[in-house]
């Protein structure tokens, strides 16, 4: 059975290959730029057997990507057994925000309703555009709803898990 991410967990990327024979691994940041994974420590990797906290001890970008040396992974054998396992941060690693300032994994599955109470749906996972971030809302069907600070998105209300934009229901 599946282990859900803890509620005190952000999941910031995915182990995703193998780099060299010394133990490194391939990692597929969430974080922008991608090489601000390598600067927390410890991660909180899950495997088949759930989640366990790991050390980091090296890592660097490396081309598009980062690599990364984990406490414990001292060969190419032992770190394959970490190919497609999460990693997460605990949220009191992160920088704290300034007001109207959210992680994406916290606005995921808050419900999106107009400013006339018409429901959407739930926010299903985010993209990055380039000139915005976009809200995938699923519902009844799914909507793609740019998230723009006063002009879209409204207020953001993580006690009651409520997102309130301005926003045509047809579209």
């Amino acid at each position: 059975m599946a282990q859900e991410c803890p509620e005190n967990y952000v999941i910031v990327g995915q182990v995703s290959g193998l780099f060299g024979v010394k133990g490194w691994v391939k990692v597929y940041s969430y974080t922008e730029p991608r090489e601000n994974i390598i600067q927390y420590s410890p991660w909180f990797v899950k495997s088949a057997d759930g989640w366990s906290e790991i050390k980091l001890q090296q890592g660097k970008r490396q081309g598009k990507g980062v690599v990364a040396l984990l406490d414990g992974y001292v060969d190419r054998d032992s770190s394959a057994e970490l190919i497609g396992c999460e990693i997460a941060l605990q949220k009191d690693q992160l920088p704290k925000l300034d007001k109207n300032e959210y992680y994406w994994n916290d606005l995921v599955g808050l419900k999106v309703v107009n400013q006339d109470q018409i429901e959407f749906g739930v926010v299903d996972h985010l993209i990055e555009t380039g000139s915005n971030d976009v809200l995938i809302v699923k519902g009844e069907r799914e909507r793609l709803i740019p998230y723009i600070w006063d002009q879209v998105v409204r207020k953001v209300d993580l006690d009651n898990r409520l997102i309130q934009v301005d926003w045509d229901p047809d579209f």
